[in-house]
C-alpha cells in the first residue's frame, strides 16, 4: 500500500486473512508467462500464490503491513513443507465439500493438530512472523483464514444477521444448482425480502463496514455504500452461479462450501509449490519499493484496490512511478470498490485502457464487492 494510507490506518493487526479479489480474473487480466516479472500487493497472500502458479520468471510481493507479510509467509511455509490436506488443515480450509473430483474424505484429514503443523512450518518463517504467530496461537488453532478483522466482521453477518433474515433451509437452498431463470426467480420470490434489504443496508453501511475494514479506507468514498453492495450481491446470486462462488459462499456460510478460491484448489497446489523459489516479499510501501526498481522492468502489476485509499494527486504520483517501471505492454490490474480511479488524461500517451477486457471480466467477478475492474496496458 501507499505512504498516505499508512499514516492514517492501523496496520498492526491482521486485516485480511483471505484475499477478496477474484484470483481467476486476476490471472486472466495479467496473463503471466514464464518470461514475466510481476509485482503484487501482498495482502493475505492468496492472490500472490495464484499468480505464482503461472510460473513467472520473478514475482515480488510488497505490503507495508508486517502482519500481512506474516500471513503470506505462513502460506509459503505451508505450501513448502506440508502436503495439500495438511496445508489446508493448518490454514483452516474445509475441503470436505468441494466440487466433485476434488473432495477430501474425512479419513484423509491430518492427524496432527494445527499447532503441530504450525510447528513444522515455523522454522521457515522470519523472526517477526515467528513472534507474531507464536503470540496468536489461538488464531492458528482456530484456522487462521477466519481470523482477520474483515473475516471476523463477515462471520458476524453469517452467524448472527442472516439467521434473522432467512431460515437455514432457505440459506442452504440459495446454494442449490439452478439455471439463470431459476436463480432470478428464487432471488425475487424467496430471498429478496424487506428484512434482507433492511438488515443488509444496516450491516454494510459505511459506519459498520468501516469497523470491519478501517474508517480511514473510506476517506475518499462518496455515495451510498450499502445500496451499491446490495445491488452487486443481487448480481452475484442471479447472474452468476452461487455454487461456483467461493467468496459468496464464505459470506453466507462463514466457511468455504462447494467452491474454493484459486490458490486453495488441490490442482493448483503443486504448481504453486514448484515455483516458490521465484517469489520474494518486502515489508515496505509500494512507493518505497519502486524507487529502487529500474525503468521498464515489470510485465504485470496486481494493485488490488490501493488507489482508492489515497487522494487523486497521490494516486497520480504513484501511478507515474508504476508506469515508469512497467515494460511496454505490461498490464496494470486494480479494482475500484467505492472511489473511482482510472487512468487520468495526462497519461494518455503512456497507458492504454483495456476497457473491453475489463468489462468482460468484471461481469464474471465472483468477489462481487467491487464496482469496477480496471486493466490498463503500458505503451
Amino acid at each position: 500500500m501507499s505512504t498516505e494510507v499508512s499514516q492514517r490506518a492501523d496496520f498492526s493487526q491482521l486485516r485480511y486473512a483471505q484475499c477478496w479479489e477474484d484470483a481467476d480474473l486476476l490471472v486472466r487480466a495479467i496473463m503471466p508467462t514464464s518470461r514475466h516479472r510481476l509485482l503484487s500487493i501482498g495482502s493475505a497472500g492468496d492472490n500472490v500464490l495464484a499468480l505464482l502458479a503461472q510460473g513467472p520468471e520473478r514475482l515480488v510481493a510488497v505490503d507495508l503491513s508486517p502482519v500481512q507479510i506474516a500471513s503470506l509467509e505462513l502460506r509459503v511455509a505451508a505450501y513448502r513443507s506440508l502436503d495439500y490436506p495438511e496445508a489446508m488443515h493448518l490454514l483452516g480450509v474445509d475441503t470436505s465439500a468441494v466440487l466433485p473430483g476434488q473432495a477430501q474424505s474425512s479419513s484423509n484429514q491430518p492427524n496432527e493438530t494445527r499447532l503441530d503443523l504450525y510447528n513444522r512450518c515455523r522454522p521457515l518463517l522470519s523472526p517477526f512472523s515467528q513472534r507474531y504467530w507464536d503470540a496468536h496461537d489461538r488464531d492458528i488453532a482456530a484456522g487462521m483464514i477466519a481470523q482477520g478483522r474483515f473475516e471476523r466482521y463477515l462471520r458476524v453477518f453469517s452467524n448472527y444477521i442472516l439467521p434473522l433474515i432467512h431460515s437455514a433451509q432457505t440459506r442452504n437452498s440459495l446454494l442449490n444448482r439452478r439455471n439463470l431463470i431459476e436463480r432470478c426467480q428464487f432471488y425475487t420470490t424467496v430471498w429478496d425480502t424487506w428484512r434482507w434489504r433492511a438488515l443488509f443496508r444496516i450491516f454494510f453501511s459505511r459506519a459498520l463496514l468501516g469497523r470491519g475494514r478501517d474508517p480511514a479506507f473510506f476517506r475518499y468514498v462518496e455515495g451510498n455504500v450499502a445500496t451499491r453492495l446490495l445491488n452487486r450481491s443481487r448480481d452475484a446470486m442471479t447472474m452468476l452461479d452461487p455454487t461456483h462462488n467461493p467468496y459468496l459462499q464464505w459470506i453466507l456460510l462463514g466457511r468455504h462450501g462447494s467452491a474454493l478460491p484459486f490458490a486453495l484448489r488441490p490442482q493448483n497446489f503443486q504448481p504453486i509449490r514448484q515455483h516458490l523459489n521465484r517469489l520474494e516479499w518486502y515489508t515496505t510501501t509500494l512507493e518505497g519499493y519502486l524507487a529502487e526498481v529500474p525503468s521498464s522492468y515489470f510485465d504485470g502489476f496486481n494493485l488490488s484496490n490501493i488507489f482508492e485509499y489515497m487522494s487523486v494527486p497521490s494516486y497520480h504520483t504513484l501511478l507515474d512511478e508504476i508506469v515508469r517501471t512497467a515494460r511496454p505492454e505490461a498490464h496494470l490490474v486494480y479494482w475500484n470498490l467505492f472511489a473511482p480511479r482510472r487512468r487520468p488524461d495526462e497519461f494518455a500517451k503512456r497507458l492504454l485502457p483495456l476497457d473491453n477486457l475489463a468489462t468482460t471480466l468484471h461481469r464474471q467477478d465472483q468477489a462481487f464487492f467491487y464496482s469496477a475492474l480496471v486493466i490498463e496496458q503500458a505503451i
